[in-house]
């Protein structure tokens, strides 16, 4: 089967700048529509991943995210929310973006062209055979994110991909890949819209899934949370004076800063 790049297909909309306001939020919703159900498609495959992946990380493994533009950009998003939410070591989850940190704010030209930076940048982050790659491209065919997948992959490390289209380059490199296929975007080929919400909900189902099998979540709590700030020291009171069956503000709140985090408040008056 030829390869098809639905994400840079011809919008089903024409004279998009005639539309009222209306009309124009209308339709990106009619489209939005589509992405969860498209992601429904795959779940066999995201399980797929995320069950090789996890015994990985139980062995010692590290998860590292590799993209470029917005698929990069989600990357990081998804890594740097892994650290407050679930109270993990920083290393734990690790995004590469083509271009580097300036890329995150400022289009960084002709990075994610570069087929030797990927592979370098992973090196400089000791990338080794325990850990899982995933390459994010929404096309399936950005040389950055391409070249270091497979180089991951000759390396011996566990490798996934999230792209868009089907039966892209990407998915032939990839051991547990990943196609959503949304369908053309509402402008055409602005793959910021249907193909990066579709990856950012994929990759939510990723790190979540795997934040929960290594014990970051009791009950249907983010027990590990970091206490960074006061709505989160206040959702700490209430989850330890829920938990431990204590009506006294104060108490829960001096038992929460003593012990640091909820796990270890909840577990500390257990023993």
């Amino acid at each position: 089967m030829d390869f098809v790049k639905i994400t840079e297909s011809s919008s089903i909309y024409s004279d998009i700048e005639k539309m009222s306001v209306a009309e124009i939020i209308h339709s990106i919703n009619q489209e939005d529509k589509k992405v969860a159900f498209a992601v429904a498609q795959v779940l066999p495959q995201i399980e797929r991943l995320v069950t090789a992946a996890t015994e990985r990380i139980l062995s010692g493994g590290r998860l590292f995210y590799i993209g470029a533009g917005t698929s990069g950009r989600l990357g990081v998003l998804d890594a740097s929310e892994c650290v407050p939410t679930f109270g993990v070591d920083p290393d734990l989850v690790t995004a590469i973006i083509a271009g580097g940190d300036k890329a995150l704010r400022h289009p960084v030209e002709f990075a994610e062209d570069d087929t030797e930076k990927g592979w370098k940048d992973l090196q400089q982050n000791n990338i080794s055979e325990g850990d899982i790659l995933i390459g994010l491209t929404a096309a399936g065919t950005t040389p950055y994110v391409l070249a270091a997948l497979q180089q991951g992959r000759d390396y011996g490390i566990l490798t996934g991909s999230v792209s868009c289209n089907p039966d892209c380059p990407i998915s032939k490199i990839a051991e547990f890949p990943i196609e959503i296929i949304v369908g053309p975007e509402f402008i055409t080929g602005s793959t910021r819209m249907k193909s990066g919400t579709a990856q950012k909900m994929v990759l939510n189902m990723i790190s979540t899934t795997l934040m929960i099998k290594l014990g970051r979540i009791e009950g249907n709590k983010m027990v590990n949370m970091q206490l960074s700030n006061e709505k989160l020291i206040n959702r700490g009171i209430k989850m330890v004076m829920e938990s431990l069956n204590i009506d006294n503000v104060e108490l829960a709140a001096s038992l929460l800063k003593k012990y640091g985090n909820v796990k270890n408040t909840i577990n500390s008056q257990r023993k």
